[in-house]
């Protein structure tokens, strides 16, 4: 009995192959792989929802005719995913309104769709999880849950100072993944102004080193293309209105 996705192709997968006066062989090899892109689908989609991303972004929407400093090359080489197969950190630098985020949770996402553990948490909200597990004696189970994943994509560090108790924490992360595991982060500061967020100088140069080893930097820049944008929408309405 056919049941689930399959049933609801089935007429068309039957129309194709009459069509295609397909052997009874080849329609059943087309009905198979019909299931099997199916179910690999569902499975890309489980993964995208258990990352946590906060909302949908995909490589393919994003400008880079609005962000020049982000080379396309660069990205597509990060879509394949491959620098998460091997382990290794990415740095998402600048300013807010610069894509920092859309391209950390795209290719969180192309990671998800590639078969790639995925989770995504705001560097703020990750530190809390982390001093509450501590303080519920369930830091060191809640370190090995993050450290599992095959790639952590952590947004917004650098927005927030972090005492020490909460830095070392996340230093212990980290640690927890440094050479097993990737880490993407993206923030709004450059490396040298990252001693706002982990106070203590050795802590945050140790910080620096596991998310650079390795690793690939991009930098976004400083002008916001959502404020460009509002600006020429504003621009073109008063034009209209004149």
């Amino acid at each position: 009995m056919i049941d689930g996705p399959m049933r609801a192709q089935f007429p068309d997968l039957v129309a194709r192959a009459e069509r295609e006066r397909l052997s009874y062989r080849g329609f059943l090899a087309e009905l198979l792989m019909s299931e099997c892109e199916d179910r690999d689908r569902r499975r890309s989609e489980r993964r995208i929802r258990a990352a946590g991303f906060p909302r949908q972004k995909w490589l393919s929407d994003f400008d880079y005719n609005a962000n020049p400093n982000v080379v396309p090359a660069v990205v597509n080489n990060l879509a394949t995913c491959e620098w998460v197969k091997k382990g290794e950190p990415l740095c998402l630098i600048g300013d807010s309104g610069t894509g920092k985020s859309h391209l950390l949770i795209g290719l969180g996402t192309a990671a998800a769709m590639a078969g790639c553990r995925v989770r995504y948490a705001l560097a703020a909200k990750l530190v809390n999880e982390l001093v509450v597990a501590a303080d519920e004696k369930q830091l060191s189970k809640t370190i090995a849950r993050y450290g599992r994943v095959d790639l952590l994509c952590t947004d917004e560090l650098g927005y927030l100072e972090l005492d020490r108790r909460g830095a070392e924490m996340l230093f212990q992360v980290l640690t927890e993944r440094e050479e097993k595991n990737s880490v993407a982060i993206a923030s709004n500061e450059s490396f040298g102004g990252w001693t706002k967020t982990f106070t203590d100088p050795r802590l945050c140069a140790a910080i620096v080193d596991r998310l650079t080893f390795n690793g690939t930097i991009i930098e976004t820049g400083t002008e916001s293309y959502r404020l460009a944008q509002t600006k020429a929408r504003t621009a073109k309405t008063n034009a209209r209105s004149a």
